[in-house]
């Protein structure tokens, strides 16, 4: 992206595209994608209309651009707890517990950017509502994936649902970022991620399927 742009008369502006980008991800993710004025996005970026629509071409790309910015810097307790090398509870726990850090960080809007992002949507902002979703079922499959890998390994029992028990913890996130941004504490955060957890077959019976 050229972060050089044209100030009237011809004299060259520049600005910093990545704090750009994460200013209006930040704005995104407090105040959801239709909530979000283009006067906010000027104000929060630090740029003219102009600037903004040269660089990131219109609101809906610029969006699309701040969740792929979020994926990138703002999840990785998820990518880290699936791919960790640990048995499957500890995945899960991992998984769970960072959640309830990220969801609470001080310094950053509460919950999550795929959930908050587009809860309901007006008829001309459901691509990006159909977007999130697509976010949010990737989060699921990336779970059951881990839970299959699991369930191979021996972690747990044959007849224990993989896709169900995914469906579960991914729904057990999207309720903490919206308690997150309903003020919940990192502490009680934790103690939701803890009464998930314990919905997983106890190690005892783990051995003897």
């Amino acid at each position: 992206m050229d972060n050089l742009e044209k100030a009237r008369g011809g004299r060259p502006r520049t600005f910093d595209p990545d704090r750009a980008l994460d200013a209006a991800m930040h704005l995104f993710w407090e105040h959801g994608y239709e909530a979000t004025s283009l006067a906010m996005l000027r104000e929060a970026m630090g740029l003219t209309p102009p600037q903004i629509y040269n660089a990131f071409t219109d609101k809906e790309t610029l969006f699309r651009k701040a969740l792929t910015r979020y994926h990138e810097t703002e999840i990785g307790f998820a990518l880290d707890a699936l791919s960790a090398p640990v048995p499957t509870r500890e995945a899960i726990r991992r998984l769970l517990q960072g959640a309830a850090e990220a969801y609470s960080r001080p310094g950053k809007p509460g919950g999550c950017l795929f959930v908050s992002g587009a809860l309901a949507a007006s008829p001309q902002a459901q691509a990006i509502a159909d977007e999130l979703k697509a976010y949010r079922k990737a989060s699921e499959a990336a779970i059951a994936e881990r839970l299959a890998k699991g369930q191979a390994a021996s972690d747990l029992p044959e007849g224990f649902s993989v896709e169900s028990f995914a469906k579960y913890i991914a729904g057990v996130m999207n309720g903490m970022s919206i308690q997150a941004r309903d003020g919940a504490s990192a502490d009680e955060l934790r103690i939701m991620a803890q009464t998930a957890l314990a919905a997983l077959p106890p190690e005892e019976q783990k051995r003897g399927a």
